[in-house]
């Protein structure tokens, strides 16, 4: 049977962005400062999380613009670590963007530039681990009923960001995860963790919002393989490795992808 699934792709375009929406909880916030809100010149932002002291991953997408497709220079780009009610923990311009060699925002199949949607931004000075520990990373994906968590920002809880504990996935498709987790525009980019062992780790990026067999769903890019070849490029070594191999889960063998543009949204 085909599975429909209709994309909404993620990347906020306008200001001025607003407070609301639920905060992070409180005793997990001490947790969440390596994720943040990665600006674009003050027009647009998404979410970011720091993965070393010196790289923050993220959606390709969000480096683009929508309309001309070009590239964000890095003089433009600001990534504020655990930004909450106007503060942050670290503040760090871009030094330099990587983009993962197979995106191409001109990819007219959007199933192939989902499973490539990972960028990384290179921070002008590194944020120490003493100040910020980094979030690790898996390279072995969520196992079946794993349970999954996300942390991101959108367009309308700009200035919080939400932690969201239960979500799961729900299929794949190659470097693609379908998944329960909430996703809004501004929520690209924000990291979606196997909160099932002893510390989360990141098993794929907010790439976009979806509808899939009439459910809401996000759609994730996955890391690992992806995520080492982009760290190669950036000449950062190799991802994390994680610990064990992927369950089975649902495959979307026959799916058909809808795009609907849905960028350049004011809140």
């Amino acid at each position: 049977m085909t599975r429909w699934l209709t994309i909404f792709f993620l990347a906020m375009t306008a200001l001025p962005v607003r407070a609301g929406g639920a905060p992070m909880a409180t005793g997990a916030e001490q947790e969440w400062h390596a994720v943040g809100r990665i600006d674009f010149a003050d027009r647009s932002f998404c979410t970011g999380s720091l993965i070393s002291a010196r790289f923050v991953l993220t959606a390709a997408h969000c480096l683009f613009d929508l309309d001309t497709h070009r590239r964000h220079a890095p003089a433009d780009i600001t990534f504020k670590a655990g930004w909450s009610e106007g503060s942050a923990f670290a503040i760090r311009a871009a030094r330099a963007v990587h983009v993962h060699p197979g995106f191409s925002m001109a990819d007219p199949a959007r199933a192939g530039r989902l499973a490539m949607d990972l960028a990384l931004v290179e921070l002008d000075r590194p944020v120490p681990d003493a100040t910020i520990p980094p979030l690790p990373v898996s390279s072995s994906g969520p196992q079946a009923g794993a349970a999954l968590g996300v942390v991101s920002y959108a367009h309308d809880r700009s200035e919080t960001p939400l932690l969201q504990e239960s979500c799961d996935v729900v299929a794949r498709q190659g470097g693609v995860l379908i998944t329960t987790c909430a996703a809004d525009f501004g929520a690209s980019g924000a990291p979606i963790l196997d909160l099932s062992g002893p510390e989360p780790r990141i098993v794929s990026v907010v790439s976009a919002k979806a509808v899939f067999q009439g459910r809401k769903v996000s759609v994730g890019t996955a890391v690992g393989e992806a995520l080492d070849a982009l760290m190669a490029l950036a000449g950062a070594g190799g991802a994390p490795a994680g610990e064990a191999a992927p369950g089975r889960l649902p495959v979307l063998s026959d799916t058909r992808f809808m795009t609907e543009r849905a960028g350049h949204q004011t809140p």
